[in-house]
């Protein structure tokens, strides 16, 4: 038989997106709850525990209901929220973390996928920090440049159609540094202190560019880490090193699963820099990879790269 998978707010920006990954593939079977019934309790519970894995695309609380209203031990849970990333009992939904991650998420009911900043962010740090690179208290400071799908449906709907003329460059926000994936970017990343973090909103769709600026380090050695640290991952290529100058568009990587890193730099000045979809590998790309996982299907099923 094959495995029944049920998104719970599938009308969200990323449940449509895992919904559209999903909706033709032939390996899976799509439940889908009737519009009329979608915020009915017993008509979701009935879902969510017949479903042998659930993708749960709610804000933190619904999803923290909707976890507790999952009785079968069998069932599987993706949470796309941010109410489990750093929690005890979850495993961190990103397979790239460690070699043995796809290992531990395939063992697991519950999985926190990854937030999209978030993703970025560790992918350079943690690799410098297990090679010893960097401490674990290297001063970080990043800025990570997003387009507006990444506000969800209410921020898409504004620049699309109540456009004002604050939002037409982009816009630095959570400048009180309490951003919702610093505490899973600090963990996951091995930090022992919180980084600088400069989230920014621009005037396009999607795409994501996560820049982190690293002084006192010498650039070569940086992409020979990393470079080697991700040879083999499907979805990881880091770009051939460069002392010339160059432009990098942050959306340049869209509807797909694959992150882009570079290393910049000379004279011990390092920027390091990370480039994918914040839709897609940021989002539901990741989800599908996880789910794949859980469920043994080939981890790249139904994705791009």
């Amino acid at each position: 038989m094959k495995p029944k998978v049920f998104i719970d707010g599938k009308e969200g920006t990323t449940g449509l997106q895992i919904y559209d990954y999903l909706e033709l593939r032939l390996d899976i079977e799509l439940m889908l709850i009737s519009e009329n019934k979608r915020k009915d309790p017993h008509e979701r519970s009935k879902f969510l525990n017949e479903a042998d894995i659930v993708f749960l695309c709610l804000p933190d609380d619904a999803a923290k209901e909707a976890v507790s209203m999952v009785k079968n031990p069998n069932t599987k849970i993706i949470d796309a929220s941010t109410a489990h990333r750093v929690a005890d009992g979850w495993v961190y939904g990103l397979p790239e973390l460690s070699i043995n991650q796809p290992e531990v998420i395939a063992s697991s009911k519950r999985v926190s996928n990854c937030g999209c900043h978030a993703l970025g962010a560790i992918l350079l740090i943690r690799p410098l920090i297990e090679k010893g690179i960097i401490d674990s208290n290297f001063p970080i400071s990043i800025t990570s440049i997003t387009g507006y799908s990444g506000g969800g449906k209410n921020m898409i709907n504004n620049y699309n159609n109540n456009k004002t003329s604050d939002m037409f460059s982009p816009r630095f926000y959570s400048t009180g540094q309490k951003h919702k994936h610093l505490p899973e970017i600090t963990k996951y990343s091995l930090l022992s202190v919180p980084p600088i973090f400069c989230p920014i909103v621009d005037d396009y769709y999607a795409g994501i560019q996560t820049i982190i600026p690293l002084p006192g380090l010498d650039p070569k050695q940086v992409y020979n880490v990393l470079s080697k640290h991700y040879f083999n991952q499907r979805f990881i290529s880091v770009l051939p090193f460069t002392q010339d100058d160059t432009i990098l568009e942050s959306a340049r990587i869209v509807d797909s699963n694959r992150v882009e890193i570079s290393v910049h730099g000379q004279n011990k000045r390092c920027v390091v820099t990370a480039r994918f979809d914040n839709l897609g590998k940021g989002a539901a790309g990741t989800a599908i990879q996880n789910m794949n996982i859980m469920l043994s299907l080939p981890e790249d099923s139904g994705l791009k790269g």
